[in-house]
């Protein structure tokens, strides 16, 4: 009878573990079932959403080589297929899949909140070089300010001014090219310098409609540095926000507006290489401005967009122009950045020419000086690599 119930006990304890172990694996297949249900289910919504693998899977194409892919795939099946001595790039599958499920970068925190705080991706720029002092808390900064706020007339500090002669009389160049090769134009022409305006202290209301005082006037000075260096320009010297009133459109569509004039230009004017689009930022002085041997410049940012297939030309071109001035001068430039449509315009008409440029000069509270010292660092070094497209016959 003792043995009986020994028997019982025994197969009461293995019928207790055998639910147990059903009870936990159906909890367990349960999680997982969900598990991937969620994976399959994000990564469908990541597939049909905006931000997608356009974006995602190119960008892992453009740091992978195909070299690398082959040989990952090769060691993965037999690594004496490779060789022990021949080292083979990490390929970050697993880092990939997540982020096409998720649509979160592992290594960067600010994705983790980019889908769940409006507007938030207006700040997410990629920084392809980064300048002296340049990192995510300190890019580029633009204020959308409203109609009212843009057609306000403002006084001008005309003590602040440059004499218009020193402008408008360029240094007789030792050299001239007869192509009128350069188009500089203004998609937010108000934006003005807080040092050019009468009782005007908010970084905010730097505007101006008068050219002697917004980025026209920097416009004036890259035309007339310019051709001290042997190159015709042509200068769109238009009221955008006038254009833009007489429309009623706002700000949002001042590339809008841009995109007719440079087209048209481009149809008209064959011999048109180079487009450069100048503006400021909105950043204060101490982001803006540096000290080199004693004189102060206006720091200068590249902004290449991606959104278009002339994009790998332009992002090479604003590249040989950071490099040839962070070589001379130091610190100067604040780097390359790239945007795409979630983070503003996207394109900034720099699809319609391959040598397009949109150039960032100094910020709010830059004086004319400052202004000046930069254009003319990159007049020069931008004249350098024209003349020498020139010479190797590429126009």
């Amino acid at each position: 009878m003792v043995w009986k119930e020994g028997i019982s006990i025994n197969s009461t304890n293995r019928s207790n573990r055998s639910t147990k172990k059903i009870v936990v694996f159906y909890i367990n297949g349960t999680f997982l079932t969900i598990f991937i249900a969620f994976i399959i289910i994000s990564s469908v919504s990541t597939v049909f959403s905006n931000r997608m693998s356009s974006e995602i899977i190119s960008n892992w194409m453009k740091d992978i080589e195909v070299e690398d892919l082959f040989l990952a795939i090769v060691q993965s099946q037999n690594q004496y297929f490779v060789g022990n001595d021949v080292e083979v790039k990490q390929i970050p599958i697993g880092s990939m899949l997540f982020q096409l499920a998720t649509n979160i970068k592992p290594n960067d925190v600010r994705s983790l909140l980019g889908n769940e705080i409006p507007g938030f991706f207006a700040y997410d720029y990629k920084i392809h070089i980064a300048g002296e002092g340049t990192d995510y808390t300190n890019l580029l900064h633009e204020s959308s300010a409203p109609m009212e706020v843009l057609l306000k007339e403002r006084e001008i500090a005309e003590q602040s001014l440059l004499d218009p002669d020193e402008i408008n009389t360029p240094p007789t160049p030792e050299r001239m090219l007869e192509e009128e090769l350069v188009y500089i134009y203004h998609s937010h022409s108000w934006e003005s310098f807080l040092p050019l305006l009468k009782g005007v202290s908010d970084p905010d209301e730097a505007t101006s409609n008068n050219s002697s005082a917004n980025v026209i006037a920097v416009g004036n000075m890259l035309k007339n540095s310019l051709m001290g260096a042997g190159l015709k320009s042509k200068h769109n010297t238009s009221n955008v926000t006038e254009q833009l009133h007489a429309r009623g459109w706002n700000y949002y569509n001042s590339y809008q507006l841009s995109r007719e004039v440079v087209k048209e230009v481009l149809s008209t004017n064959k011999e048109v290489r180079y487009v450069i689009d100048i503006h400021r930022d909105s950043f204060r002085k101490e982001k803006t401005t540096i000290n080199i041997n004693g004189e102060k410049y206006a720091r200068l940012l590249f902004v290449v967009g991606e959104d278009h297939a002339n994009f790998e030309k332009n992002l090479e071109f604003a590249d040989r122009l950071y490099y040839a001035i962070e070589e001379k001068y130091p610190g100067l430039c604040r780097g390359v950045l790239i945007k795409n449509k979630s983070q503003g315009d996207g394109i900034y008409n720099q699809d319609l020419s391959e040598r397009s440029l949109l150039l960032e000069v100094g910020g709010v509270d830059n004086n004319l000086e400052e202004l000046n010292n930069a254009v003319e660092v990159f007049a020069e070094e931008f004249s350098k690599l024209v003349w020498e497209e020139k010479n190797a016959g590429q126009f």
